[in-house]
């Protein structure tokens, strides 16, 4: 029997797939492992996997690479964990922080500053308490369960899905399962299966999982209402633009 090794984002957004996951059959063909998104895509990149739940920028990384599920993390306006914090406006931003746990919110946040806001900060690389480093002209892009920690804390929140939404009327993916190899279609239909089942079932896995995750004070309305799970036409074509986007910011 083949045993896929998948690698799956640690955050709270995706405790309805590992719900899902856990409820099915997959226990005996699979090695699952929790990440941050950045680490799930080196996995993949790395064929340390053979399928994770990716940031969509690594789909410019290989033209092997390819989305095996109809379900993703996505959202279709304020997402509340991918915010551009400051203590200034926008116009007065010199620095910026860019989350090491990210690379599609990197991505974005480059794409806004140019064709949304019309602001050219500097871009700072980060490593682990660059959240601390928010102060007068200085800002941070965080993400994930971190900002829910954030929200509250800073003046100004710029959420970074609600901007695309503006700018372009689309929703916005921000990662979707993807394999860099052939993987067997029985399985393919039984993982996603068991992603359905989890999408189905937000409020069991809530009530399974979310006491490990205590920054977040309301997880029924942000995975209900805040988190889109299916990757249908709208948010695909909000992930080819995006594509296009970072394909024409890197030449």
């Amino acid at each position: 029997m083949i045993k896929y090794k998948i690698s799956a984002v640690s955050y709270l957004n995706t405790i309805p797939f590992i719900y899902g996951i856990n409820q099915s059959d997959l226990g005996d063909k699979i090695e699952l492992s929790l990440d941050y998104p950045s680490v799930c895509a080196q996995k993949l990149i790395e064929n340390k996997v053979d399928i994770a739940l990716v940031p969509i920028v690594v789909l410019k990384e290989n033209p092997q690479f390819t989305i095996i599920s109809s379900f993703c993390i996505g959202a279709k306006g304020k997402v509340d964990t991918v915010c551009l914090y400051s203590d200034v406006p926008l116009l007065e931003i010199e620095e910026i922080y860019l989350d090491y746990q990210s690379r599609t919110s990197v991505e974005l946040l480059k794409i806004l500053c140019r064709e949304h806001w019309n602001v050219s900060p500097k871009f700072i690389s980060s490593s682990e308490g660059f959240e601390n480093k928010v102060e007068g002209k200085t800002a941070a892009l965080i993400i994930g369960d971190r900002a829910f920690s954030a929200n509250g804390n800073y003046k100004f929140v710029f959420d970074l899905s609600e901007s695309w939404n503006e700018m372009t009327g689309l929703p916005f993916v921000f990662a979707c399962w993807v394999s860099n190899k052939k993987i067997e279609d029985d399985f393919i239909s039984e993982f996603n299966a068991s992603l359905k089942t989890g999408v189905k079932n937000r409020v069991k896995a809530i009530e399974k999982e979310s006491i490990n995750y205590p920054h977040c004070l309301n997880p029924v309305e942000y995975l209900n209402h805040k988190i889109s799970y299916n990757l249908d036409s709208e948010k695909r074509r909000g992930m080819d633009l995006f594509l296009r986007e970072v394909t024409l910011n890197k030449q």
